[in-house]
Formats: structure tokens, C-alpha cells, sequence
């Protein structure tokens, strides 16, 4: 099982001396995490979300992170596929580049983006966007690895042209794809893409979602295969907040994801941006139940469906705790299906000595117990 960091670039404070303390912050804590046995760092795409993600070149973030370190993966999780918002040869091009700059170190993850707020940015109606996705999807790869690719689409035209440079990783990086609905995950094994279940989902969610995942890569018809072979593996999203003091780790954990939780639903959702009071556990428990009840009143004001997914986000019990506490919830998670635990630590309110924290007992404490069983499984 591995272990990787994903960065949002959330922030509670926007001005421009917060944002650019932000992304300082996370090159330190992404070096810190290869120091500490990480496995991958991952970054999302999102544009014009105030507050609950800044993170809108992660190229260039990526970029930066892997110049300063020498092991650790790098992960886009995800690049979003509008053409107006990523040109398929511009992702292509990036995508090797940035392979060959790491020496083969790059995980390549795609998605369409999440609010109408970021489609619109670019002109799009979110409602109308699958299609042109899909389209972007199967042809990324091709111009990767093809001499020449000449594509006449519905939705994006190319005329025959050699596109350089190819990937270091032959014949290119591995590919996922963000699910956050059970429908999405289940396409993403149906194309034979690794997974990336980004959100709060508890152990028993996260097992159901596992059990779908891995029937649906089973049972995959080979011609729907994007890229050039199949990749099974599933990465789980984990809030992670660690301390030898319990009360204050929890406190922090929870702080954080209701600033996330109040966040998603201010864009999602149209509720009230998030406040960053701090309070005791028990109240900051009340709020993140509160926000939970306004998006199901939303949902069923909206006549949406209420799943798992829209209701996860504010599930309270995660790896928030002593060294201990979080090895006992991670253990659950692996027992669910995971092959990559994907930790959540950059949440609006956290402050960076806590997140650097969690990375040294991840380092010291936690990693080494679960290389350790699984050298003994090997072993037996």
C-alpha cells in the first residue's frame, strides 16, 4: 500500500501575502514528505473557487516540487479536459515534458472539473461537458505516443502533425481517473483507469466502492481501453491530521473540514462561505452535521438524488488523532480495498506546523508499521 499527499491550495485568508505563504508552504511540506517516505505527491485543477482550492496550474506547482526533490511521485490528480481549459496537445506536451523533467516520476490524472462556476470560466455549460471529456481522454494518449496524429472530432480538430515531446515512461505515465460518484468510479474501471475516490468516504463506503471498482475492471471490454494498457488501482482519500496530544489533533482534523466541508457547498451547493472560527470538538462536530443537513435540504430542494457521495464529505471520523488513532483508521481503509492511501492535510484552517507534524509521524511511526506488515505478509 503506498502513501501520498494531495494539495488543494485552500486557504482561509486570500490575500495575496496567504496565497503565496500557501504555496511556499507546500513545496516545503511536499520536500518534507519524500524525507519522510511518501510515496506521491498530487495536485488538483480548479479555477475561480475562492478559498476552497488556488490550486489552478498544477503544472506548474508539480513542476517546481519535482525539481527540488529526487524519488517521490508526482501525481496530476486530476487535469481537467474542456479543450477551451487544457487543448489535448498542450496536456500532451506537458504531460511528457514534465514525465521526462522528473525521469519517469509522473502519475496522469483526468477529470472535467466539478461547478458550473469553473466551466463557465471557460464558456462551458457543466451539464454539456462529458462528451468533449471523453473525446479529450482517448486521444491524449495517442498524440503521447503516435508519430503523428491527425484527428477530425466532434468536439476538437487537429490537422496531421508530429507532437513532441514523448513521455520518459514508455509508452506513457500511468493514467487515473477522479470519481466521486460510484457511476464515475465505475467508468473509470470500465476504461481501465486507475481510481482516485478524492473525498471523506468511511471504510464501509470506501469497501462498497472498492467491490465496484475492482467487478468493473473484471468484466472491462478491452476496445473501451484508454491508453495503451490497463492500470487496477485504487487511491482512497484520507483527512489526516496526526499529534501525541489526541484533543488537539481532532480538534484541528475537524477544524479543517468543516472549513472544506462549508467550503464545497458554498460552490457546490450555493451556501455561505465558511468561517473559520475555532471551537471545542463537540461544536465543530455540530457544524460539519449542520452543513451536512443544508446540502441534503439543498439536494432535495434541487430534486438531486442524495448519495454517499454528496454526504461523506461530512463523516467525522478520520485519522485524526495519536500516531495509534490514525494507524487503527488506515488499517481499516486498507482492509477496504486501498492501494494508496491519498492524505488530506491542506485544509483551509490547518496551519502548517500541524501538517508538518502529521508528515514526521508519518515518517517515524506510521509508514514504517505498515511497510513492516507488509514485509512480513511477503514473507509468509
Amino acid at each position: 500500500m503506498k502513501f501520498s499527499m494531495a494539495f488543494e491550495a485552500q486557504m482561509a485568508d486570500t490575500s495575496r501575502e496567504s496565497e503565496q505563504r500557501t504555496f511556499f508552504e507546500a513545496v516545503e511540506q511536499s520536500v518534507y514528505a519524500e524525507k519522510m517516505g511518501l510515496d506521491c505527491i498530487w495536485a488538483v485543477e480548479h479555477h475561480a473557487l475562492t478559498q476552497y482550492s488556488h490550486m489552478s496550474s498544477p503544472e506548474s506547482f508539480l513542476a517546481f516540487v519535482a525539481g527540488k526533490t529526487e524519488r517521490i511521485r508526482i501525481g496530476h490528480g486530476v487535469i481537467c479536459l474542456p479543450p477551451a481549459m487544457n487543448h489535448p496537445v498542450k496536456v500532451a506536451e506537458r504531460v511528457a515534458t514534465l514525465d521526462i523533467l522528473s525521469r519517469g516520476r509522473l502519475n496522469f490524472g483526468i477529470g472535467k472539473g466539478g461547478t458550473q462556476q469553473e466551466a463557465g470560466t471557460f464558456g462551458y455549460d457543466l451539464a454539456e461537458l462529458q462528451p468533449m471529456i471523453d473525446e479529450s481522454m482517448y486521444l491524449i494518449p495517442k498524440i503521447m505516443v503516435e508519430d503523428e496524429i491527425e484527428h477530425d472530432g466532434k468536439y476538437i480538430k487537429i490537422p496531421r502533425r508530429a507532437i513532441h515531446p514523448k513521455p520518459y515512461q514508455d509508452p506513457h505515465p500511468p493514467m487515473f481517473m477522479a470519481a466521486t460518484r460510484e457511476e464515475s468510479l465505475r467508468v473509470a474501471a470500465q476504461r481501465g483507469l486507475g481510481g482516485m475516490i478524492l473525498g471523506f468516504s468511511t471504510p464501509e463506503e470506501t469497501a462498497r466502492l472498492n467491490k465496484v471498482y475492482r467487478e468493473a475492471f473484471a468484466t472491462r471490454d478491452p476496445k473501451d481501453q484508454v491508453g495503451y494498457f490497463p492500470n487496477e488501482y485504487l487511491a482512497v482519500g484520507c483527512p489526516i491530521i496526526v499529534s501525541t496530544d489526541r484533543e488537539k489533533a481532532v480538534r484541528i482534523g475537524l477544524r479543517g473540514q468543516r472549513f472544506f466541508g462549508q467550503a464545497i457547498h458554498h460552490w457546490y451547493g450555493a451556501g455561505p462561505k465558511p468561517d473559520v472560527d475555532d471551537v471545542t470538538i463537540d461544536e465543530h462536530r455540530q457544524a460539519v452535521d449542520a452543513a451536512k443537513q443544508a446540502t441534503i435540504a439543498y439536494l432535495h430542494e434541487a430534486q438531486i438524488p442524495i448519495t454517499a457521495a454528496a454526504t461523506d464529505m461530512y463523516n467525522t471520523e478520520h485519522a485524526y488523532g495519536t500516531p495509534e488513532d490514525a494507524i487503527a483508521h488506515i488499517e481499516r481503509l486498507e482492509a477496504a480495498g486501498a492501494d494508496e492511501i491519498l492524505m488530506l492535510m491542506q485544509m483551509g484552517t490547518v496551519p502548517h506546523e500541524a501538517i508538518m507534524e502529521t508528515l514526521t509521524h508519518l515518517g517515524e511511526t506510521i509508514i514504517p508499521y505498515f511497510r513492516e506488515k507488509q514485509r512480513r505478509a511477503a514473507a509468509a
